[in-house]
């Protein structure tokens, strides 16, 4: 009975001690929500999609016009989150978060509501820039971090509105960093991601990472399928948006670096073929004369395989990570040239628009076109031989971002396209009843695109 009595106490005693472990004690990440949760927004994006339509009326307008006209459209809602770094209203989110979107309503934590003003972004960064009128509203702000300097396994923060449930907070660690993945359209890669198990789930776009200190080291953009995967979910360093933030208020887009040159992806075919001493990297085809790549004394036949410390395994990830950075950023890259490995620095430049007239072009069947740029060539590997106006967006099954339209044939007679003035005369004149062909170049290869107008 004694021993009982005695086991009894001890659990007791034992029981007493343990809830006294850590008075008081508060986690530095309730301090950290307490800070940087007001100034996290939710973003209800107003857009048109398609419903239901006769399927030969649908296909026959995508066909042949582009897009459906909106009377056959509905409004929907593209439901993100962002985070105001800017007490004049400037919120940052993903691009993909606003896209064509009609109208743009924000959610304070308090319940404050109002309208945005889409200020600008960039695609291919998935960055874009929105603005709240805060009239006598005194906006809380997030404190930008360092992104370049992060340790795997540190705290992570993630605070957004995954489906739609705002303010939603999930911790994690930094799982890694420098991290690709490619983009769902087969466009190229996102590079240099954070990756981290921070739960991340849709609605979650646009808002932001923070470290232990409550300051963003990223913007939540993306996740692994669950079907795939658990916990992995990838944010876009700070570093590269605040880059960026400059050129997106005042211009309304991204001005990303060039490097200058036109390059391939070594394959095991072109390494036998060219008898290069590595198997893996970006081979330089040709350096386009007076660019950086010249100016640093990269060559025809190096092979880039390192950039900033990140490897570089095929030409749309090099692209990718180059476009990562501003005009004038000094970057370290790492090359194989007849099997010895040099490093040297490059200072990137800006891409040449050759559009100096800023000649507005005319749409047509859904393909809005530009001036093809020094940046155009190197993206989309376009030789200077090649002549023409670059598809900068399509809504038509045929004719897809990146084409190089060189040529139009109305009713049996060619006109040659070498740039927007040529485009808008020949496009202007096309009228219905006219048989149309569009001759396109991309990656290597031309096609014909005819149809009745």
């Amino acid at each position: 009975m004694r021993r009982l009595s005695f086991v009894m106490f001890v659990m007791l005693f034992s029981l007493i001690i343990f809830a006294y472990v850590n008075p008081n004690y508060v986690s530095p990440v309730v301090n950290v929500v307490d800070e940087a949760a007001p100034a996290v927004v939710k973003i209800e994006a107003s857009v048109y999609s398609s419903t239901y339509i006769d399927p030969f009326i649908q296909e026959f307008f995508k066909r042949w016009f582009g897009d459906i006209p909106k009377q056959y459209q509905q409004k929907g809602t593209s439901l993100g989150s962002g985070f105001i770094f800017d007490k004049k209203g400037y919120i940052l989110t993903n691009y993909h978060v606003v896209e064509k979107a009609e109208d743009i309503k924000v959610t304070l934590l308090d319940g404050s509501e109002f309208e945005a003003e889409y200020i600008g972004g960039d695609e291919e960064l998935d960055i874009a820039i929105i603005k709240i009128d805060p009239k006598d509203k005194e906006l809380p702000i997030l404190e930008f971090g360092d992104s370049d300097n992060l340790k795997i396994g540190e705290w992570a923060i993630a605070i957004g509105n995954p489906l739609g449930f705002q303010h939603t907070v999930t911790l994690g660690v930094i799982s890694a960093t420098g991290r690709k993945i490619p983009k769902p359209d087969g466009s190229g890669y996102y590079t240099n991601l954070i990756q981290t198990d921070a739960a991340i789930n849709p609605g979650n776009s646009g808002g932001p990472l923070l470290n232990i200190h409550g300051q963003v080291i990223g913007i939540n953009t993306a996740i692994i399928a669950p079907s795939e995967a658990m916990n992995i979910g990838f944010a876009i360093p700070i570093n590269t948006a605040k880059r960026f933030i400059e050129s997106i208020i005042t211009t309304g887009k991204a001005i990303k670096a060039f490097l200058g040159i036109y390059m391939q992806t070594v394959t095991p075919e072109l390494q036998k073929a060219l008898g290069l001493k590595v198997n893996k990297g970006v081979y330089i085809a040709q350096v386009i004369e007076n660019s950086p790549a010249e100016k640093a004394g990269l060559k025809e036949g190096d092979v880039i395989i390192e950039v900033e410390g990140l490897s570089v395994t095929s030409a749309s990830e090099l692209a990718s990570i180059i476009h990562n950075y501003t005009p004038g950023s000094k970057i370290k890259i790492k090359f194989d040239r007849k099997g010895k490995i040099h490093e040297i620095e490059v200072i990137l430049g800006e891409a040449t628009e050759n559009n100096e007239d800023n000649i507005q072009a005319k749409e047509f069947v859904g393909i809005k076109v530009d001036e093809i740029s020094d940046s155009d060539r190197e993206t989309y590997q376009i030789p200077e031989k090649i002549k023409g106006v670059i598809v900068k967006e399509s809504t038509n099954n045929y004719i897809s971002k990146g084409y190089v339209i060189f040529r139009i044939a109305i009713n049996g007679k060619t006109y040659d396209i070498e740039n927007l003035t040529d485009w808008n005369n020949v496009v202007g004149n096309i009228k219905k009843g006219d048989y149309v062909a569009i001759f396109y170049y991309y990656k290597g290869a031309t096609g014909i695109f005819s149809f009745g107008y």
